[in-house]
Parts: structure tokens; sequence; C-alpha cells
């Protein structure tokens, strides 16, 4: 029973808790990213190149075998660098994403600790509580 306690302890741990948070978001950025990138992205780079759609282009380094009846005996072998860039392209969306995030969180940690709270005034000094109860006493005479 130790173990499971030890474990349950450490899984609600808010670091545990915060990871995990931050991978469900992670992927479902990702997948945002994905979606920007092929369904957005792309096309426009695409139209700019003259049509070309980079996730399409491939090196054929072998030729399909064909048999009679034009049946494909082994597929042809391809070199996909088109999926290559729209992978750097996504690659280079999130990382600039997490650039802009992580500005932001270290200029709002700066403004926490630049701006302290003011210092409360000293408290006086013995000698002068006592002028003052002093200066007190003659007023009231």
């Amino acid at each position: 029973m130790g173990m499971l306690s030890e474990f349950k302890a450490f899984a609600m741990k808010g670091n545990v808790v915060d990871m995990a948070v931050g991978v469900i978001i992670g992927a479902a950025f990702g997948a945002i990213v994905g979606s920007l990138v092929s369904d957005v992205i792309m096309p426009v780079v695409g139209i700019v190149t003259g049509g070309v759609s980079f996730s399409d282009q491939a090196i054929e380094l072998k030729k399909a075998v064909l048999e009679t009846a034009g049946v494909k005996a082994s597929p042809a072998v391809l070199l996909a660098y088109g999926k290559l860039i729209d992978a750097i392209i996504k690659f280079l969306i999130v990382a600039f994403c997490l650039f802009i995030l992580i500005k932001a969180m270290n200029a709002a940690k700066k403004k926490e600790t630049a701006a302290p709270a003011p210092a409360a005034p000293p408290a006086p000094s013995r000698q002068e509580v006592l002028l003052e109860e002093i200066r007190d006493l003659l007023r009231k005479r």
C-alpha cells in the first residue's frame, strides 16, 4: 500500500499536473499549426510558386515495376522532400509562437520583480517617541 500512496503523491504534485496539461495543450496546438501550414500557408506558397504543392513534391529514386494488366509489382521509391518542407515550416511556426510566449512570460516576471512594494517608513527611535510624549504633555498645559 505504501507504493500506491507514494505514486498518488507523485502524480498529484503540481509539476506533474502542469506538465500533463502542457502536453495536452501542445498536442492540440500542434494540430492547429498543422492545419494552418497545410490548409492556409502552403496553398498560398503554391500559388506564389506557380501552382506547385510542396506536400506532393518528391524525387523518384526508383520507378514502380508494373506487371501485366497494369498491376504494380513493386511501388515506386520516392524521396518526399515536400513533406520535409511542410514539417520545417510547422516547426518554425511552433518555435516562433513559443518564443513569443516565453518572451511575454519573461517580461511579466520582470514587471513583478521590478516593482517591489514600497518600504514602510522606519519606526521612530525611542528618543523621538519620548520627545513626542513630552511635546503632547506640554500642549495639554
